[in-house]
């Protein structure tokens, strides 16, 4: 491991010393978790396009893991990703806050009341994505809860099955926010409803090696996600702390 990151760093340098003098241009290579590609890379590229247009984005979309170890092995030079997820040694800048809203069908008693909140009894109704999902991870967190298990051990491998699985009746699911509002339950007959504060919530951050050759395009894309997502009425801007070495 430490000869991996020295490598890495390595390339780095050799990748700054050809950059010099040509920032925002050339190709970057961005990792994205499943639960954000679809609904925050549609708004994103094209700005990046717009103001940037010497700069190519190659993606990868896979699980958080997979996507730091790429990173860490320097075929990745930038991954979007939701905390909380242990970025040791990378760096790391916190970009909005993407709460999770309660998913049912529109007769479920989950969706009754003035305000939604996650009892006992509602947590043992939840469905899942299968292990190495960080939505998982967050969902228990969610319900303070070190492992949730649906009766008939059905886990889902989208966010697509998911949806199918509380539109036959077989749950409910928590969804990030961005998810709602970039129309996932379109087609379907599901209803989506925040929770209660202080509601459980995802941080979505934009990470890369401390060695990067490329800051400069990172703080470009950190801001233009940023200014996509500022004006929205209810995802909340992350800190406004500049990137921070973790």
């Amino acid at each position: 491991e430490r000869a991996k990151a020295i490598l890495a760093s390595s390339q780095d340098l050799v990748e700054y010393a050809d950059a010099a003098g040509k920032p925002m241009s050339g190709t970057i290579r961005l990792g994205v978790i499943p639960t954000i590609a679809p609904f925050l890379l549609p708004n994103v590229l094209p700005d990046i396009r717009e103001h940037y247009p010497n700069l190519k984005i190659a993606l990868r979309e896979d699980l958080s893991a997979n996507l730091l170890a790429r990173l860490v092995d320097h075929q990745l030079d930038f991954a979007l990703i939701a905390l909380p997820y242990d970025t040791a040694g990378l760096l790391v800048k916190e970009l909005f806050v993407d709460e999770f809203w309660v998913v049912a069908r529109a007769d479920d008693p989950a969706l009754k009341g003035k305000d939604i909140h996650l009892p006992a009894k509602m947590a043992e109704r939840l469905l899942l994505l299968e292990e190495g999902h960080c939505l998982r991870d967050h969902t228990m967190q969610a319900c303070k809860r070190s492992d949730i298990r649906n009766a008939d051990g059905v886990e889902a491998t989208s966010l697509l099955t998911l949806l199918q699985m509380v539109e036959s009746g077989m749950g409910i699911a928590l969804l990030p926010e961005m998810a709602v509002k970039g129309g996932l339950l379109n087609g379907t007959t599901l209803l989506a409803r925040p929770l209660a504060p202080p509601a459980p919530k995802r941080v979505i951050a934009l990470v890369a090696r401390a060695s990067t050759a490329h800051l400069e395009e990172f703080q470009a894309l950190a801001e233009s996600i940023e200014a996509r997502f500022k004006s929205s009425p209810r995802i909340s801007r992350g800190s406004r702390k500049s990137f921070q070495r973790v």
